[in-house]
């Protein structure tokens, strides 16, 4: 059967700071080279794009204008049950945290830890592991 994980990890990053975004995108492809990283800036944009393409996991933030990450999470969960979903959040709490996981949001990382990239990496990739053992291999991602 192979390791699943081997093969391209296509990463959905939202944030409405296109910079965050970017960063965000750059760091995760510089820290494993399977990660392939589009960027959206809102919600909207977000769905529409997981619309149109293949999405192995989504990494949002949770505030954001127009629809916030825990309303773009149940969005996304109506159509895509199954596709890993972590809240990536600068202005988070705990009470959000908490919030988040009852909600069944995959994992939920605050922005200022030390090694929050490293972290993001390690949280996608466990994500999409799991995921893919319980997924055909002919089997649609999302």
């Amino acid at each position: 059967m192979g390791d699943r994980i081997s093969a391209p990890v296509d990463v959905l990053c939202v944030d409405d700071e296109p910079d965050g975004a970017d960063l965000t995108a750059i760091r995760l492809e510089r820290i494993d080279e399977r990660f392939s990283v589009e960027t959206a800036t809102s919600a909207r944009a977000g769905l529409a794009y997981i619309e149109e393409n293949t999405v192995d996991c989504v990494v949002s933030d949770y505030k954001m204008p127009d629809i916030d990450g825990l309303a773009f999470f149940e969005r996304v969960r109506e159509k895509y049950p199954r596709l890993p979903f972590v809240l990536f959040t600068g202005r988070g709490s705990a009470a959000v945290a908490d919030d988040a996981r009852s909600r069944g949001v995959t994992d939920y990382l605050e922005k200022d830890a030390d090694d929050r990239y490293e972290v993001l990496a390690d949280q996608i990739r466990n994500a999409v592991e799991k995921r893919r053992r319980e997924i055909p291999p002919n089997g649609h991602g999302q």
